[in-house]
């Protein structure tokens, strides 16, 4: 499998299918890993070239403890994109992976066809976003990552998916570390105001973390940005609901991209 060295951490990715077609990559949150994308991989290969990987210290993403900071992750990105030899890409960003993905549109934003930030906040330091950081922290404290990032309706209905959403999780080896080095990847009002690319915030009516009002206040920063609340799901729709999550990532993107 192939790594990528970026300001000491070696980042795991994988290029998937046609590199004529536009390229998309898959930006996990903390729950998440590359491999969290089963259910999204395949729909996304029949119009995209699909890029997964994992961020330093997930998966089999490797630094120190101390190399481990959020600042890096949009240029452990860009260094991906730069390995797999990708000029532009799509970026389709689940929670903590919006703080990638913002910092991408921010940095670089050449590299960056259109953004899609599903269930985050993505770093803007806003006082709604600043409330749901704040609450999701009690909430993460009090029941863990998998306990949160799943409609617990959703874990009835569907056990067996959602054992197999803890053992993916369970793979991240520093995910305790999660919420540290947030302000060092946070993005002003005045730069989301700035994003260039074409954007969607999409997000789902139960979500516990990032409620859809905090959401709908990012998207009111980001110029032209489309807004959608998805039904049935909490913070995870892409895992959730994905068959409803795919079809409207990829009917934004077929315009965009």
């Amino acid at each position: 499998m192939p790594h990528v060295t970026n300001r000491n951490a070696a980042i795991h990715y994988e290029v998937l299918g046609d590199a004529a077609k536009p390229a998309v990559a898959l930006v996990h949150g903390r729950g998440g890993n590359t491999a969290i994308w089963f259910q999204q991989v395949s729909a996304f290969l029949e119009e995209h070239c699909v890029v997964v990987f994992d961020h330093r210290g997930f998966g089999r993403s490797h630094c120190a403890e101390t190399d481990y900071d959020m600042a890096h992750f949009a240029s452990d990105l860009a260094a991906v994109l730069d390995a797999a030899g990708i000029a532009r890409a799509a970026l389709v960003c689940q929670s903590m992976g919006g703080w990638t993905g913002m910092r991408m549109a921010v940095e670089y934003p050449e590299r960056v066809s259109a953004l899609v930030l599903s269930n985050t906040i993505a770093g803007v330091s806003t006082p709604a976003a600043g409330a749901a950081i704040e609450a999701a922290r009690a909430q993460l404290a009090a029941k863990g990552i998998g306990a949160s990032a799943l409609d617990p309706s959703f874990v009835e209905r569907a056990p067996a998916l959602g054992y197999l959403y803890q053992q993916i999780s369970g793979q991240n080896p520093v995910t305790a570390q999660g919420w540290h080095s947030r302000s060092a990847a946070a993005t002003t009002p005045g730069e989301a105001a700035g994003i260039t690319a074409p954007a969607l915030l999409i997000t789902a009516d139960n979500d516990p973390i990032f409620p859809p009002a905090a959401i709908r206040e990012i998207a009111n920063l980001v110029p032209g940005a489309e807004f959608r609340q998805l039904s049935a799901a909490g913070h995870s729709p892409y895992f959730e609901i994905p068959e409803t999550w795919n079809a409207a990532v990829l009917e934004f993107l077929r315009t965009v991209t």
